[in-house]
């Protein structure tokens, strides 16, 4: 079967609501290119050699996915337009401008994986695809993971800023529940640096298969239970460390239930959050007598770490 790359440019806000449109139509694989993130590479000298110039533009970004050409295409297509014009109705989507490729079916295994390279994200994980060769340096996890039909696979700053507090933040005893597990990659890396008794979960059926195939990859299956759940519905008992990486507006909705799921002294770790909704997140929390202690910022997005006030 031959396929239709779609590519479309537009802002950091847009690109995961795109990508997430792209995963409803039934896309074979989502990829980002984004500039910052390049950018970041190239001045952490991570890479040992590289001719790829510094970008000068970082505030466009690139979502390509992949729809097999077959005779739901044209619906598929038509799908596309009507989702992207409503969400640009309320969202930021500019540029907005979208490109296509016909793709061979010989050349579909690797005009994918080109966007999939060994990353070190933080300072001791790397995250590695399956068909790249890397060697382990000292005290390094390395963390085997194949992008799929789900999201998470540690390039964005919003997953590599929750790794980073995580290397930070747990503990071996710790008792974590990741909300919105994607491909699982937060709960697989919590499991490599030592957490012992882990949930994850996914709204999305299509995203809890891909995640627990990763975590049988990374043979931690026996720590952490996946399963489906509406947020935090489905999670059994409470956690000392609840991740979020998802959206501000589902983030928002989070703050309801974590006093039923959240221990007294637990922490909350919230990302996927545009730097514009920070004051949102700190009104709710504040709201539910919680207040955010410690935070990274990276390409126009947020990551926070939220507990309870001491007083509560």
């Amino acid at each position: 079967m031959d396929w239709l790359q779609i590519s479309i440019r537009t802002s950091h806000e847009a690109m995961d609501l795109i990508a997430s449109i792209f995963d409803d139509l039934g896309a074979n694989g989502v990829a980002m290119e984004d500039p910052a993130i390049v950018n970041d590479y190239i001045n952490s000298k991570l890479w040992d050699y590289t001719d790829i110039p510094v970008q000068k533009n970082t505030e466009v970004v690139v979502v390509n996915a992949w729809l097999p050409k077959d005779h739901l295409l044209d619906s598929r297509l038509k799908a596309l337009n009507g989702r992207i014009e409503k969400l640009s109705q309320t969202v930021n989507t500019a540029p907005c401008e979208t490109m296509f490729s016909d793709i061979k079916e010989e050349d579909w295994a690797n005009s994918w994986k080109k966007y999939f390279h060994p990353s070190k994200i933080g300072k001791r994980i790397v995250v590695k695809p399956s068909w790249e060769e890397y060697t382990k340096k000292e005290n390094e996890i390395v963390v085997e993971l194949d992008p799929g039909c789900a999201f998470g696979t540690g390039t964005h700053p919003t997953t590599t800023m929750c790794i980073q507090f995580m290397e930070e933040y747990l503990k071996p005893q710790t008792r974590l529940f990741d909300v919105g597990t994607g491909s699982g990659i937060l709960a697989i890396c919590a499991a490599k640096l030592g957490v012992k008794n882990i949930q994850a979960a996914d709204y999305d059926n299509v995203a809890v298969k891909v995640a627990k195939a990763n975590i049988e990859e990374n043979n931690v299956e026996n720590v952490i239970k996946c399963f489906q759940s509406d947020l935090l519905k489905n999670f059994t008992g409470k956690a000392d460390f609840i991740s979020a990486n998802i959206i501000a507006d589902i983030v928002l909705r989070l703050f309801a239930d974590l006093s039923k799921k959240l221990t007294k002294n637990g922490i909350f770790l919230a990302s996927g959050i545009i730097k514009e909704r920070l004051d949102d997140i700190k009104a709710a929390a504040a709201k539910h007598n919680m207040q955010i202690v410690d935070m990274k910022e990276k390409g126009g997005w947020v990551a926070l770490i939220i507990k309870y006030r001491e007083d509560s």
